[in-house]
């Protein structure tokens, strides 16, 4: 078995060898910059995952900000774009969707990250990166790779979705909110029904995925109910990274992300909540 579509992901050699091709501009993501500042990929730039691509523990899906931050990186829609995560698995695959969502087509990720690229031994450096801005084009979003909370309800009450929540144990079970026990007002636990897979149990120890194999070993109960998948989880970050692994290397063909996650679910008025 084989991923069903393997040209989204590249090795540490091919990237290696496509350091100094001018269509493409290689990203690097993560929580902070300090392991970027320390040392970088050759020819990479840095989005971070907390001030850039979400704010307010919501990702950032406006167009003309994301518009923005693609010109200021000297990045055209005609480029291929390769994400590299640095300490947090989730953010290359959320960076995927992200510029899917925005219609870019030409998204790769580098399989293993950061992690990987050293661990084989392949140079970083500290010169900085000189782009020169674009003007990239403000995009209209391909709703059909979100789904929002009241879409999620109908199909909750209508029996043909499977939620899938793919926060840790302590998350599903309500021990954390977010990022720390509940504190006042805020309901932690998971949507009725949702099964829980960790994300993180789609990778390596090196930090590449599982072979598709593996991956259908996780996930395919999910697919064998011909049903839509719906995965979720603090803030969308997590999902989408599940979200690229269930549609681009499983091949399911019905997977939407809940971007709104539960962040957004446990504030709205009416939700239902299990723990």
């Amino acid at each position: 078995m084989s991923y069903t579509y393997p040209e989204t992901l590249v090795s540490t050699q091919w990237l290696a060898k496509h350091l100094d091709d001018p269509k493409l501009r290689i990203v690097e993501i993560d929580l902070n910059s300090q392991a970027y500042d320390r040392g970088h990929l050759p020819g990479s730039i840095f989005w971070s995952a907390m001030t850039q691509l979400s704010s307010n523990m919501t990702l950032n899906l406006d167009p003309r900000l994301i518009a923005k931050l693609l010109s200021d990186s000297g990045i055209t829609n005609d480029m291929t774009v390769v994400t590299v995560h640095g300490g947090y698995a989730a953010t290359s695959g959320c960076t995927f969707w992200l510029l899917k969502l925005l219609g870019h087509q030409n998204v790769k990720i580098l399989n293993g990250g950061r992690q990987k690229w050293q661990q084989e031994g392949f140079p970083l450096t500290t010169d900085k990166t000189q782009v020169t801005p674009t003007r990239y084009p403000i995009p209209d979003l391909d709703s059909t790779l979100r789904i929002t909370a009241t879409e999620v309800k109908k199909s909750i009450e209508q029996g043909n979705c499977i939620l899938l929540d793919v926060r840790t144990a302590q998350e599903y079970r309500g021990e954390i909110y977010l990022q720390a026990p509940p504190q006042a007002d805020e309901l932690a636990g998971h949507i009725p029904g949702a099964v829980n897979i960790y994300y993180e149990l789609a990778h390596n120890k090196d930090g590449t995925f599982k072979s598709a194999g593996d991956l259908q070993k996780i996930y395919g109960d999910l697919d064998a109910q011909n049903k839509l998948i719906i995965p979720y989880c603090a803030v969308g970050g997590r999902s989408a990274h599940t979200w690229f692994i269930l549609k681009y290397l499983l091949g399911y063909p019905e997977v939407k992300n809940y971007d709104g996650s539960w962040n957004e679910w446990s504030k709205l008025a009416n939700s239902p909540i299990a723990n």
